[in-house]
């Protein structure tokens, strides 16, 4: 058995209180539980898709909440090579599912050449490319839309297969439940191992990841050196080179990736001194606790 694969890993022992939810959902879930990597992630999705003939997925997140063209991934489950050309046109690729609803709306959406008429409108040049989706496979599909707000995001999972309108809606209402709760699990642990394989992707050493802990804490360029033995000038050098592989801008920003990588904990998450508790209660007004 190849432990590393989380399709293939044994599942853990389930308490009765937690098998009131539909068993594919509950593999999904107990295998999301122990994926170490975001591929890991990835696999669970398709599988989920394959498992419910509904092989193509498309997973695209934004790392700016309204401003579409800060794209931070797209992945797919096929070769959407295809795509191209038509994401070239602006008047077309402003038509894709996760430009006209899911940056906007929170509602799981039908979509696909079978689900046509039942938009409010949409041009012929972005039907065409829906009857070019169909050809390839694509008749129908389920589309989430997907939030993350620290720092805000969108994105959005869709399942799609070769379905009728009448199957696509049966597997909704048999599987509706299932894929909307397996995207937003597998969205937030997905964007949090991508997060932490930032240095894996972008070749980061461990005296790069050493430097921006060091300047995450905030300590000037003469006691980093100190710190590290080295040089005023050789930190600045491993600045500029950091800053070069990483395509970040400034000494602010690489402060920033220590949080977003976790060398560094969010302030937000580890207040300094008593921790504040705000208790609320219907008709009974609201109180703080301070301490744990």
């Amino acid at each position: 058995m190849n432990l590393s694969d989380p399709l293939k890993r044994p599942l853990r022992e389930l308490v009765e209180a937690e098998r009131y939810v539909p068993e594919l959902l509950q593999g999904f879930i107990t295998r999301l539980e122990a994926t170490e990597h975001s591929r890991d992630v990835w696999r669970l999705i398709v599988a989920l898709g394959h498992d419910l003939n509904l092989p193509f997925i498309d997973f695209i997140s934004a790392s700016n909440f309204r401003d579409w063209r800060k794209t931070l991934f797209i992945r797919t489950s096929y070769d959407s090579s295809w795509l191209q050309g038509v994401n070239d046109d602006p008047d077309v690729r402003k038509w894709s599912y996760f430009r006209s609803h899911a940056m906007y709306f929170l509602t799981p959406i039908a979509v696909g050449l079978e689900f046509v008429d039942e938009y409010r409108h949409i041009p012929e040049a972005r039907v065409a490319v829906l009857k070019a989706a169909a050809e390839k496979g694509m008749r129908s599909g389920f589309s989430i839309p997907l939030r993350l707000y620290a720092p805000p995001q969108s994105a959005l999972i869709t399942f799609s297969g070769d379905l009728s309108k009448r199957q696509m809606i049966a597997v909704i209402q048999a599987h509706g439940w299932t894929l909307n709760t397996a995207a937003l699990m597998a969205h937030q642990r997905y964007a949090q191992l991508f997060s932490l394989e930032f240095t894996e992707r972008n070749h980061i050493t461990a005296k790069q990841m050493e430097l921006i802990e060091l300047i995450g804490l905030g300590l000037q360029d003469k006691v980093i050196a100190d710190q590290l033995g080295i040089s005023v000038s050789a930190v600045r050098q491993r600045m500029q080179t950091l800053l070069s592989n990483t395509g970040l801008k400034s000494r602010a920003e690489l402060a920033a990736l220590a949080m977003f990588i976790g060398i560094l904990p969010h302030p937000f998450n580890n207040p300094v001194g008593d921790q504040e508790t705000l208790i609320e209660m219907d008709s009974g007004g609201f109180r703080t606790r301070r301490g744990s």
